[in-house]
């Protein structure tokens, strides 16, 4: 080792998804949305000017927080927008997350989590789900008093299993002391979101993006909703860090999708739809999972392998997402895709349950 490597910070960094480049598979890994963004995304896209792209973008992204703060009927001091959720949840774990009491998130939950507290040194703690792979409340309640700050999905990643807005109001109200972020990546896909919670409570943090909902994966636009002094604390840390975090095309799209509601919620409908069929079909062939309120299936089956089943799929240029780690080994998180897609996964899953031994566990 060299003698520089002892001032390094080593991290076990995040591990996304595969984004393999071939054409031609089903990709139903990353939880992706199947459709594309508005037709107003691509009205916009081409009526912009290359010639402004010699300017740096407005620091504040006013166009776009005005649209989210009329979109959701708050303040535009009670948004902070960022380079997709991810951003603005490190921003967030860096400004809120600074005491020496440990934060608490699940065990099994977005796996980023860990990796921020261990680049910010946060010290934390991880509550383990209960045997149907939910978020207890009781536990972030009775945990009051001697915690730093508290960050889960709603719905919960990888499993899609979402608390009820009484729960989360729960855990915020018996936490008045410390920051309490909810992070609703997938809240448009049947979950209640936590924003009507905003005006009581002036501890809460909700996180949103444009990734899932709104198509918008490529152009990584996420945001939070709060206080007004959360809000400014925020904004006081990412201006130390980086003024033009969020670049002139995003915040023109973004407006350009929140303009378009009807597509939002045809196409938001549609997932649902689809994820409802589809895990009728699949529990019909012996799956196993908690009911989903996300864009994807967390499942499993007793009589196979997950691995085994995760490299055939993708023998087959079907990818679906496949997590190594204690807990999660036994199970594949599927994306919901179009019915066509889905229609061809299921017919592979019908193949290779009719294979001799169809893949059982031994």
């Amino acid at each position: 080792m060299k003698q520089w490597e002892n001032n390094v910070r080593a991290v076990t960094p995040y591990v996304p998804g595969e984004q393999p480049k071939q054409q031609g598979l089903i990709k139903l890994n990353t939880n992706e949305n199947p459709y594309p963004p508005s037709p107003s995304v691509q009205q916009a896209l081409g009526q912009m000017d290359a010639h402004s792209f010699r300017l740096y973008p407005d620091p504040e992204a006013s166009q776009l927080t005005g649209a989210i703060a009329d979109r959701y009927g708050v303040s535009e001091r009670q948004v902070f927008v960022g380079v997709g959720s991810d951003d603005v949840l490190s921003l967030a774990f860096l400004t809120f997350f600074n005491g020496k009491k440990p934060i608490l998130f699940p065990e099994i939950t977005y796996s980023f989590y860990r990796v921020w507290a261990t680049v910010y040194q946060i010290p934390f703690r991880c509550v383990p789900l209960d045997e149907q792979l939910h978020i207890r409340a009781s536990d972030y309640v009775s945990a009051a008093g001697t915690v730093g700050g508290i960050v889960f999905p709603n719905p919960n990643a990888p499993t899609g299993a979402a608390l009820s807005l009484a729960d989360v109001e729960e855990i915020v109200r018996a936490n008045r002391d410390v920051v309490v972020i909810v992070d609703e990546a997938y809240i448009d896909f049947g979950a209640k979101s936590a924003l009507p919670l905003v005006e009581t409570y002036d501890n809460l943090l909700v996180v949103q993006t444009f990734s899932k909902s709104r198509s918008m994966a490529g152009v990584r636009i996420g945001y939070a909703i709060g206080d007004e002094r959360l809000i400014a604390y925020l904004k006081s840390v990412k201006e130390s860090v980086n003024s033009y975090t969020m670049n002139m095309p995003s915040i023109v799209l973004g407006v350009a999708a929140l303009e378009d509601e009807r597509y939002f919620q045809e196409t938001c409908a549609e997932i649902i739809r689809t994820r409802e069929l589809v895990g009728q079909k699949l529990a019909s062939m012996g799956f196993r999972f908690p009911q989903s309120q996300a864009n994807f299936l967390f499942v499993t089956h007793p009589d196979y392998n997950a691995k085994e089943l995760f490299l055939a799929l993708r023998e087959n240029n079907i990818y679906v997402r496949y997590f190594d780690q204690p807990g999660l080994r036994d199970y594949l998180r599927i994306t919901i895709g179009t019915p066509e897609q889905m229609g061809q996964l299921i017919a592979f899953l019908e193949e290779y349950a009719a294979r001799d031994g169809g893949g059982q566990r031994v």
